[in-house]
């Protein structure tokens, strides 16, 4: 079977197109993007791979997501792979009317993921986050009006309004009082208003309304996820993104890692990708118009950064060399859980696969085999 191709060569009969299932995944060689490929890809979905490698113009080479793209195109059987940029609209467009009506989901995982670069280029960042979002979600509109459409939002949405909370220091990490309503994770009634973002935050800000309203305004079926610190093997973690995958990278390899602020005891929840795919599936087969959803590792799956560099050393055997830096990342949050049981009250078949040490485990094999 071959898919339609954007050039106009190959293309195959108007009929068996909307014959099939197929997904849209952007960001299809990246860590989120390339496990959904493969979880719908198992479901007999036949997928098209969006993705440029701007991860590689983002972080340099060692975060390029080449090498992924090719273990996709080789590995998945009805998988097809378009080098399109999703900031033009053009290309965009093309690429769903040539799919059309048949196109039943569209993942969008792509994006510019880190603070830091955020302010060194914010238009590219912008247009990349908030523009390329809205081009997907009006080719959507015009062309697949009825497809599911989820969204890989943040919990940087929120700002640093996370740290107005009432925490407490303890001996590795900060912590909330239990008897806070807080205390299982943050929830999605939080405001996103009147606190700083980051630039990055600000266009993912951007891009969040956009789909809610896209929801919300036409009735399609969309869904933002905000996550937490998204990870796993495949994860091309670098200092500037990608937490738990890069920490692990300095560990194994002697590489020196530095700690940015608060004492090293600012906690992050993490998911695994599996797990958040998973819950993407589980939208697909029950889709809602507009929602939002806090998902990350909640009280699962979380830690402090020393305590992350506690478990690399144990797991690697090697002691980690790090220094600290007193300031603190613009907008990083102090603690951060999120609480995610407006999903599972949606979607109760949905269950973690994956704690902090299997995670951990995981990735440490990965370093180690590359």
């Amino acid at each position: 079977m071959s898919l339609p191709n954007p050039a106009g060569t190959g293309m195959i009969a108007h009929q068996q197109l909307e014959n099939m299932s197929l997904a849209l995944v952007t960001g299809s060689a990246g860590l989120i993007g390339s496990e959904t490929c493969r979880r719908f890809h198992a479901e007999g979905y036949d997928l098209v791979g969006v993705d440029n490698d701007m991860r590689a113009k983002f972080f340099g080479a060692e975060a390029s997501t080449a090498g992924t793209r090719a273990k996709l195109e080789k590995s998945l059987k009805n998988y097809r792979h378009e080098v399109v940029d999703i900031r033009d609209q053009d290309a965009v467009n093309r690429v769903f009317a040539q799919l059309g009506p048949s196109l039943k989901v569209v993942v969008h995982t792509a994006a510019q993921p880190s603070h830091d670069w955020a302010a060194r280029e914010p238009h590219t960042d912008f247009t990349v986050n908030a523009l390329g979002t809205l081009n997907l979600l009006e080719a959507a509109r015009q062309h697949c009006p009825e497809a599911v459409f989820i969204f890989t939002s943040t919990n940087k949405v929120y700002g640093d309004t996370p740290n107005r909370l009432p925490l407490r220091e303890l001996e590795l990490r900060w912590e909330i009082d239990p008897a806070h309503p807080y205390h299982e994770g943050i929830d999605e009634t939080m405001s996103i208003d009147q606190t700083k973002h980051s630039l990055f935050g600000a266009s993912k800000v951007a891009a969040d309304i956009l789909v809610q309203e896209y929801g919300r305004y036409f009735g399609m079926k969309t869904a933002i996820f905000r996550g937490g610190c998204l990870t796993g093997p495949a994860h091309a973690g670098t200092e500037l993104h990608g937490f738990l995958a890069y920490l692990m990278k300095c560990a194994a390899t002697g590489r020196p890692y530095r700690v940015f602020g608060y004492q090293g005891k600012q906690v992050r929840d993490n998911i695994h990708s599996h797990d958040l795919v998973e819950a993407f599936w589980q939208f697909t087969l029950k889709p809602r118009s507009g929602e939002v959803y806090n998902l990350g590792g909640s009280r699962h799956a979380n830690c402090s950064m020393l305590e992350a560099i506690g478990l690399c050393e144990k797991i690697s055997g090697k002691k980690l060399d790090y220094t600290y830096v007193e300031d603190n990342r613009i907008g990083d949050h102090i603690w951060y859980i999120s609480d995610v049981r407006k999903f599972q009250k949606h979607y109760p078949h949905w269950k973690y696969q994956f704690d902090l040490q299997a995670i951990l485990e995981q990735i440490h094999a990965a370093v180690v085999a590359s």
